[in-house]
């Protein structure tokens, strides 16, 4: 028969059969075949098993094609159609259905059934074993098909274990709403958005819209190997024709070249509806793609969502959540959904981690942290500043319209300078502490690339990361990054000055506080300091302050005996040395059995000056116990 035979399925009758009863018709069909019987009709009533009719009518198949996914589904549930396949074949050993056994036994029946484009073998319905006669080979229906069939719509296990479903948000701001609406009827969409991961949620939301379920596939779980990749993309097309879904990718900045690539390919050849979710713009996307700029939840979006999951009664912590945690819908309604009032600020903090943990190092500043800071009224009044500028950004931004004027310059930035062990990341943690936010610490000597871009890649990983949590972002040895400003001369000293650029621009517009740490504040070039709203210089300690550090160097839990404060004063290190030399004291009067004295800490005090390199002066051991 000629491919010219197909047509569609469009038979209808007013008595619905059921699929038992279609199964029933393939047996009487087979037996007639076996008999040498012709039947000149297709099987009645197939349109009207709604699964079976959903299962036509999205894979596009012909009459024909349909018959045979019934003459699959025969095999698996009716006992006698293998003896029955036999009869028709003409061979005992030919228990089973093949293309052949298909056209004696139903009409209309066509060649191009059986070729790899045809819905049957393209979108996976049907799998051709092995044998070295075509038409003779074993048609096997797919389980998933079977299960279609039977009304159950689980993913098959090979696509199901890549990807995972994306719940669709509770509330969906009106501006929202309003552009994923333009783009309900484009297959493929490319949401191009301001930092990684935020697209999740609208991609949810437009698949809901169109009455399908989506699903997130990573790019870390696409095949490089061409074949594997046509294989699961074959699957998921079948999918898309068998359960409504629509598939949404998010292309962030740590997705290689080459998984990029297979990504773009596989969304390229989606058949069904494809969201592709970046801050930058598609890499070689192929025809066919839909872009829209999906704008941040605004601070307002985001206490109407907090007011109606939490409800309003303490105005307050909606304004702080809304203006401190930059969370999209899905995110805020899971938080409200499962937490308390008391309990959101710790759970939106909780939220933000994972993605951050990755990039950073999270300082857990201990119980008593507050105590241990020790700085001249100058130092504590800057930091106190600081501490009011953070602490009430909801009042002043939001409520009293200071953002209004735009992004820029609303960010928090600060220069921690003075020599090491002076308290530079003990006052970051102090902040942390005081703020109920996390702190990380980042290295900025490991985030300088020596690759020209990898750089702003890095720290835009970092920042991007940072604002869902408003984490305190501690940026230490500065000088790996600011001492490349140079006069250009080259290449390499614009790309130079670009980088120190583009870290400055961040901390101007990140919501949340951005400290860098400098031994050497000579090394930062004056203009990027008078771009920073903070610079807290802090200085060696004098005895005085020594003597308070000494205070509280040792925890209630360690016995100590006799210790002098002046005395211990006298020694000329900062308070990290102190704690160094603390630290050590208690190990050795653990290793003695006694208590801490003067005389051990004296011992731990040599180990520190040996350490760096010097010995004590007399001046440090005046009046010190021999």
């Amino acid at each position: 028969m000629s491919g010219n035979a197909r047509g569609r399925v469009t038979e209808l009758r007013a008595s619905p059969p059921t699929l038992e009863s279609l199964l029933v018709e393939v047996e009487t069909r087979l037996r007639a075949a076996g008999r040498g019987e012709t039947v000149g009709v297709a099987i009645d009533g197939m349109l009207d098993v709604p699964d079976l009719a959903r299962l036509v009518r999205r894979c596009e198949l012909s009459p024909f094609e349909a018959q045979v996914v019934l003459l699959g589904a025969a095999m698996q549930l009716q006992a006698e159609v293998p003896s029955l396949c036999a009869a028709v074949a003409g061979d005992e050993a030919a228990r089973h259905p093949s293309f052949a056994v298909a056209l004696q036994t139903f009409a209309d029946g066509h060649w191009d059934a059986l070729l790899p484009g045809s819905p049957l073998r393209r979108l996976e319905l049907l799998e051709l074993g092995e044998g070295a006669v075509l038409t003779a080979r074993p048609l096997h229906l797919a389980e998933r098909v079977l299960h279609a069939l039977l009304g159950q719509q689980e993913l098959d296990p090979r696509v199901a274990r890549r990807v995972h479903r994306l719940e669709r948000p509770t509330e969906c701001p009106p501006r929202h709403r309003a552009l994923l609406a333009e783009l309900e009827d484009s297959r493929l969409v490319h949401l191009q958005v301001a930092r990684a991961g935020e697209a999740m949620a609208w991609g949810a939301e437009l698949a809901a819209l169109r009455g399908r379920s989506a699903f997130v596939l990573s790019p870390q779980d696409v095949p490089v190997d061409a074949g594997e990749r046509d294989l699961l993309l074959r699957l998921w097309n079948r999918e898309a024709r068998l359960a409504e879904v629509t598939l949404v990718v998010d292309l962030d900045d740590r997705t290689e070249a080459a998984q990029l690539r297979a990504t773009m390919d596989l969304l390229d050849r989606c058949e069904g509806p494809a969201i592709a979710a970046s801050i930058d713009p598609l890499p070689g996307a192929r025809g066919g793609w839909r872009r829209a700029m999906l704008p941040d939840l605004a601070f307002e979006e985001r206490r109407a969502l907090w007011e109606g999951g939490l409800g309003p009664d303490d105005a307050a912590l909606l304004d702080d959540l809304a203006a401190r945690f930059e969370l999209d819908a899905t995110q805020i309604a899971s938080v409200a959904r499962s937490h308390p009032p008391e309990r959101a600020w710790e759970a939106s903090r909780a939220l933000a981690r994972p993605r951050l943990d990755d990039l950073a190092q999270r300082i857990d500043p201990p119980d008593d942290v507050r105590s241990r800071l020790v700085l001249p009224p100058a130092q504590t009044r800057m930091l106190g500043a600081l501490l009011a500028q953070v602490r009430h950004k909801a009042t002043v931004q939001h409520r009293w319209g200071l953002a209004r004027r735009g992004r820029r310059g609303l960010g928090t930035s600060a220069v921690f300078s003075g020599p090491s062990g002076t308290g530079k990341t003990l006052a970051a943690e102090v902040i942390a502490a005081e703020l109920g936010l996390d702190l990380y610490r980042i290295d900025l000597s490991n985030v300088v690339s020596k690759y020209i871009g990898e750089t702003e890649k890095n720290l835009r990983q970092v920042f991007d990361a940072a604002e869902a949590g408003g984490a305190v972002l501690l940026f230490d040895e500065a000088d790996a990054l600011f001492g490349k400003r140079t006069d250009v001369k080259d290449a390499k000293d614009r790309h130079a000055n670009v980088e120190v650029a583009y870290l400055l621009q961040r901390m101007e517009t990140y919501g949340g506080l951005a400290i860098l740490t400098t031994n050497f504040r000579k090394a930062l070039d004056d203009a990027f300091l008078r771009r920073l709203q903070f610079i807290v210089e802090f200085p060696f300690p004098d005895a005085d302050q020594r003597s308070q550090i000494w205070a509280r160097a040792f925890p209630d839990g360690v016995p100590t005996r006799g210790l002098d404060l002046n005395r211990l004063g006298q020694l000329s290190v900062p308070g990290g040395n102190i704690a160094s030399i603390a630290r050590n004291a208690a190990y050795l009067a653990a290793d003695h059995g006694t208590p801490v004295t003067m005389s051990v800490v004296l011992e731990a005090a040599r180990l520190e000056a040996e350490k760096l390199g010097r010995g004590l002066t007399p001046a440090e051991l005046r009046g010190w116990p021999r």
